[in-house]
């Protein structure tokens, strides 16, 4: 872990060059760097998350548009918020990543030598920053993100069972940024191992997920290795894109990238819920032991093996769709009706592919085929997975960071 939060501090040096040449707004900047210093997966999210809320609460402070997240604090004139936006982030970076503090503190001077402000409003709002960042890195210290692994896998005694850690067993546990608990959107049961559906859904999977599937492409095949990435590298860069297409203000920016790195990460703690309480098997399990399932349309295949490694957490639903699903509903909130410009994407799984959308439908529906293909999951757990991420990310829209007169008006 060491090297890589080291390896990704030196890309934010050379990073930083990049973005002040190109003038991006402040928000996307740091949130690209957060995206750049993630750890893996969940956990990465969840850092976004910090570092996005600590902006937005930044740069609400001056403005006050918006219901604060967590605090509001008192800005001294003059205040650059630009400068509190920059300093919030670097400070809640450095203090996520104490490893590569200084590389952020590095970063943040010279982003600040740059900001178009006085000395003295950029001294305040790089005091109002730290603040800010403090208390929301104090905030999530103890949420439970980084429990000691509990999970009991099943055996029978003296029979040996899988030994590697798994992956957020304890995030059904988490408190979450914005929803009421990690139940609250938690779907119903995958289907009866009997079923029809079951047997329809595992036989798609074992024939187009398989390691060397006759069945699957070549381009169904580079969709699946597209997203094997993980973590907000694989949805951020599209709602910064967005915010840059829509030309937002600063605070209108804070917020937006704040509520989308909060929808995220309250997905993958609903869909870790739903995961470890249902703890349904994948098809790895699935198919090399479907004889003891009951189902005559289930033909077991021993050395069946998926497209790449199955990851380490219960199939059911699909995280990846919980995560597109959410992002669509984020993406869809911003000025509603009107037209989605073209967003793409990079893949670090995928080296040299760029993908394109205009359809936010159809990258849901990529994100769903791409796990089947993969061998990790079956159709019904995408279906469920892309709806409850579309129910998360409604309810973050209605329910947090809200404007000041719409609360009035309540």
């Amino acid at each position: 872990m060491n090297r890589l939060v080291s390896a990704a501090a030196i890309g934010l040096l050379s990073l930083t060059v990049d973005m002040r040449l190109c003038r991006a707004d402040v928000i996307t900047d740091w949130d690209a760097k957060a995206t750049e210093a993630a750890s893996p997966a969940a956990l990465g999210e969840r850092e976004a998350a910090i570092v996005n809320l600590a902006m937005f609460d930044a740069v609400n402070s001056i403005e006050r548009r918006y219901q604060p997240y967590l605090l509001e604090l008192p800005a001294s004139e003059p205040v650059s918020a630009a400068a509190a936006a920059a300093s919030a982030a670097a400070t809640a970076l450095g203090l996520l990543h104490p490893q590569a503090a200084n590389d952020f503190k590095t970063a943040l001077a010279q982003y600040l030598s740059d900001v178009p402000a006085s000395a003295a409003a950029i001294e305040s709002g790089t005091r109002l920053g730290e603040a800010i960042a403090q208390k929301m890195v104090e905030s999530r210290a103890m949420d439970g993100a980084t429990g000691v692994d509990s999970y009991r896998p099943k055996t029978v005694p003296g029979q040996y069972a899988a030994t590697a850690t798994m992956t957020c067993s304890t995030w059904p546990n988490m408190r979450p940024f914005a929803l009421a608990s990690p139940s609250q959107f938690r779907p119903a049961a995958p289907p009866l191992l009997k079923s029809r559906e079951w047997a329809t859904d595992y036989n798609e999977s074992k024939e187009f997920g398989s390691k060397n599937s006759s069945q699957r492409n070549a381009q169904q095949t580079e969709i699946a290795r597209f997203w094997l990435m993980t973590g907000p590298q694989a949805y951020h860069p599209l709602a910064r894109q967005l915010v840059l297409a829509r030309h937002l203000n600063l605070v209108d920016s804070a917020r937006f990238m704040a509520m989308f790195a909060v929808t995220l990460t309250d997905a993958y703690i609903a869909v870790f819920d739903a995961k470890y309480h249902y703890d349904f098997w994948r098809p790895v399990t699935a198919i090399r032991n479907s004889d003891v399932n009951n189902n005559p349309d289930t033909k077991p295949d021993a050395f069946w093996q998926p497209l790449d490694a199955t990851p380490m957490h219960p199939e059911y639903p699909c995280a990846h769709c919980i995560e597109s699903g959410a992002a669509r509903a984020l993406l869809e909130s911003l000025d509603p009706g009107t037209p989605m410009p073209e967003l793409s994407l990079t893949s670090s799984t995928a080296p040299g592919v760029t993908h394109h959308w205009s359809n936010l439908d159809d990258f849901v529906q990529e994100v769903a085929n791409a796990r089947i293909w993969a061998g990790f999951h079956y159709r019904f757990s995408t279906r469920v997975g892309t709806a409850v991420g579309g129910q998360v990310g409604q309810y973050v829209v209605e329910n947090t960071m809200q404007p000041l007169n719409r609360t009035a008006a309540r």
